[in-house]
């Protein structure tokens, strides 16, 4: 049971406090209210969704049974079991590894894994994993959802099918949509790999593949073989998934429920960081402050850190002079206002949120043609100082890394994590879950005679490496030190309880919603990738 001081601090400095720790990726205003300032969250409630389509209670129905709704409710209590704990931690667990048919077309990625952990009710974030099949290679992707859950939903069924139309070839998109013409059935794009709880907005799923045909439509229209490289095919979806969002709502929606859909994706907004995998080509592109970094294993037997993202937003000096240079030089002082775009947003790039893209005029002709934008939840607001939009954009900054056989592991997560965890850490604890997962495997030889000191000895061992040994998935590994770790870096359960069972009207100000995905490469394919290329 946790201690009556730290749980009564807990309350306390979380009751009086007026700033947001490091979060931020939602929309807020600063509102006097007589003697007391309180911070109102703009599209900070859930949205509303398709009938049977998005209910996430149930995704994270272990973490909602052991939480408290209220920070006025009556016998609170921060108490926890260990198998409680574990089970609301490895909710949203998913693993996957990949199945090797025959030694010469063996994959780089060896397997991944992947957990998500909310703050938010329902949780903002997603993602998404698929190996492609009409082209080569794997992707991988984590979205950041703010003011609601709507675009990162969007994004994260949707992207995805936008970069891999990019990398096909024309034959491949003549097939696909002669097909789609003789109404017979078109070849599958992507094979996914999804949690069983993983949402989809299925209601509107044929408006969706109508828009991705009319993407592929317009690369068959272009002169040239549409071939793109990888970094511009990937951009180019990035753009026109944004542009599709921008436009959809637009468009005149006779059914209601497309209609609002729409309107809660275009309001919404969303950052995403997705990962492309072809043998030993890595390309990662990134709207935003969702992250990406290497762990490589050097010859000297340490780890170190590779980035391979950079964070979208006012901390970052190459964003700061690219907006300056797409604004008159009299907005330079209010592109940022408190760490955050126009004072709103701090992402500096992201989908959706197109009351950052879009004209007053627009804005307002959409809102006011609309249904019960109350009920949808969405906020008409317009920040001081919008003179020249859009102030927002969804193109992606692009990294190509040419994997090494030193090159181990990649982790993609949403700012939730890295806001806890330094690149290092991060680091640090999947190598060192790897070597404890190592040490965990039966071991052939043992020393002989086997006598009772010996196997009393390795019990010892097995017991000191303590909390480490408890996850098999390595993304669990990591929110759990996330939100439970202490000064010393190792995780404290009377924390771990205490941020696990924070009312939700007080989580959001301690963590974000937390989404990783790690992936582990094949240093045996990459070795023979550079030996057969000698």
């Amino acid at each position: 049971m946790m201690s009556r001081t730290v749980s009564s601090w807990i309350l306390s400095s979380a009751r009086n406090s007026i700033v947001l720790q490091g979060k931020g990726c939602f929309y807020s205003i600063c509102i006097p209210n007589r003697n007391n300032i309180k911070w109102k969250l703009v599209f900070s409630k859930t949205r509303l969704h398709p009938s049977g389509s998005c209910n996430l209670d149930k995704t994270f129905f272990l973490k909602k049974a052991f939480r408290h709704t209220s920070t006025e409710e009556e016998q609170f209590s921060f108490q926890l079991s260990p198998s409680q704990i574990n089970d609301i931690l490895r909710a949203g667990e998913l693993s996957h590894k990949i199945l090797h048919l025959n030694g010469r077309n063996a994959s780089s990625v060896l397997r991944f894994e992947s957990n998500q952990l909310a703050s938010n009710t329902p949780i903002e974030d997603r993602r998404s994993a698929a190996t492609c099949l009409q082209t080569k290679g794997m992707m991988f992707g984590v979205f950041d959802g703010h003011a609601g859950s709507a675009c990162a939903q969007a994004v994260s069924e949707r992207l995805l099918h936008y970069i891999a139309v990019s990398l096909m070839s024309r034959q491949t998109l003549e097939e696909i949509e002669l097909a789609v013409e003789c109404m017979k059935p078109v070849l599958p794009i992507l094979q996914w790999h999804k949690h069983p709880n993983d949402v989809e907005y299925r209601e509107i799923a044929s408006q969706y593949f109508e828009n991705l045909r009319v993407y592929w439509q317009h690369l068959l229209d272009l002169d040239t073989e549409p071939g793109f490289s990888l970094e511009e095919a990937m951009i180019c979806a990035f753009k026109r998934l944004d542009s599709d969002i921008s436009l959809e709502v637009q468009a005149p929606q006779e059914n209601e429920l497309m209609r609002n859909v729409a309107l809660q994706v275009a309001f919404s907004g969303a950052t995403a960081c997705v990962a492309h995998i072809d043998g030993v080509d890595l390309h990662v592109a990134n709207t935003g402050d969702c992250r990406a970094i290497l762990g490589v294993h050097e010859e000297d037997g340490t780890w170190s850190t590779l980035p391979l993202t950079r964070d979208h937003n006012a901390f970052d000096e190459f964003e700061i002079r690219r907006l300056k240079r797409e604004h008159p030089r009299s907005e330079e002082k209010t592109l940022f206002v408190n760490d955050r775009l126009l004072g709103i947003l701090m992402p500096s790039r992201a989908f959706g949120d197109v009351q950052l893209k879009w004209s007053k005029e627009l804005q307002h002709s959409i809102l006011e043609n609309s249904c019960d934008i109350e009920a949808l939840n969405i906020y008409q607001y317009v920040p001081p100082n919008y003179h020249t939009p859009p102030y927002l954009t969804a193109e992606p900054e692009v990294t190509y890394h040419k994997l090494r056989s030193k090159d181990k592991f990649l982790v993609i997560a949403s700012d939730g994590l890295w806001e806890m965890l330094s690149n290092e850490k991060v680091v640090k604890l999947v190598a060192g879950h790897l070597t404890e997962l190592n040490a965990q495997k039966p071991q052939l030889a043992f020393e002989k005679p086997v006598n009772l000191g010996y196997m009393h000895s390795l019990l010892l061992q097995r017991k000191n490496r303590g909390i480490a040994s408890l996850d098999q998935n390595i993304a669990t590994h990591l929110i759990r030190h996330a939100i439970g770790s202490n000064e010393y870096g190792e995780v404290d359960q009377e924390k771990l309880a205490a941020m696990l069972t924070l009312p939700e009207d007080l989580a959001r100000m301690y963590r974000d919603d937390i989404t990783v995905t790690v992936v582990y490469f094949n240093s045996e394919t990459i070795e023979n990738y550079y030996r057969n290329n000698e």
